[in-house]
């Protein structure tokens, strides 16, 4: 009988999470046109990537001193805003050039808070390149994936603990810590399969925005080399990442432009 209860409970509880925390909260992207799984508001986005920004900021030395590499940055970020999308989304993107020499880098918060450590930057050849790593970013905001990832997290939590409670034996009440783990194994693995989904998507879609900037989209498959020779994601293997590994991007990269360009390249892209 008690297990029949657990069972129940079980049951009520992944219930509630895949209705509550997913199937009810969808909206429909204002750039992109998809409907997608989130619970924020593009300004609930904004305001956390805001709120987030110096502390992510701090984690990396702080802001790069040099104004004018700053202004660099600036430029070509805006510059893609303006040209795609983005310039027409509801979010405010500012571009933030940080102190880390070493950390190889860039990532974005939600709302439009985009970062890029000096070590990235000083690994980088040409304006395109720059473009093609702020496009990806920017692609991330658009995407909505921080916003699709929390959904995700508040789903994966409330399954986990719906199998905890199934799986708990009142005869062995260790084995709750064993299934525990297990189940945010489980849990971590499946929010980690979202996360490469996710930089695959902004790989296409940063190849739309450099060229609508005017620059040439094959300069990303130079960044995915650039970052394959100084080791990927610290040598992480790519199961194990949320970063597909710069090799294998490549492909994805080249498909794209494949499919964006079928008759071939402008000849006045800037490289």
């Amino acid at each position: 009988m008690r297990g029949n209860l657990r069972y129940i409970i079980a049951l009520l509880v992944a219930g509630f999470s895949l209705i509550n925390f997913y199937f009810c909260n969808r909206q429909k992207n204002p750039v992109t046109g998809e409907v997608q799984h989130v619970s924020m508001t593009p300004e609930q986005e904004i305001a956390l990537g805001l709120q987030a920004a110096p502390q992510m900021a701090q984690q990396y030395g702080g802001l790069y001193p040099d104004e004018r590499a700053q202004q660099a940055v600036d430029a070509v970020g805006q510059r893609l805003v303006q040209a795609s999308g983005a310039g027409n989304s509801p979010y405010k993107f500012d571009f933030h050039l940080l102190a880390d020499e070493q950390t190889i880098n860039a990532f974005a918060l939600p709302g439009g808070q985009v970062f890029l450590t000096a070590g990235l930057m000083s690994k980088l050849k040409t304006e395109g390149q720059l473009a093609g790593v702020l496009g990806h970013e920017i692609g991330h905001v658009i995407g909505r994936h921080s916003a699709e990832q929390l959904a995700k997290q508040q789903l994966t939590q409330g399954l986990a603990g719906a199998g905890a409670i199934a799986a708990y034996d009142p005869d062995r009440p260790g084995s709750s810590v064993a299934n525990a783990a297990i189940a945010a194994a489980i849990a971590k693995v499946v929010n980690l399969r979202f996360g490469r989904e996710d930089e695959l998507d902004s790989d296409r879609q940063a190849v739309k925005y450099t060229a609508e900037a005017g620059y040439d989209p094959r300069a990303m498959i130079q960044v995915m080399q650039i970052l394959e020779q100084s080791g990927g994601r610290s040598g992480t293997p790519e199961f194990l990442s949320t970063h597909p590994n710069p090799g294998n991007r490549i492909g994805v990269l080249e498909k794209a432009i494949g499919e964006e360009f079928p008759n071939g390249l402008p000849g006045n892209l800037k490289p």
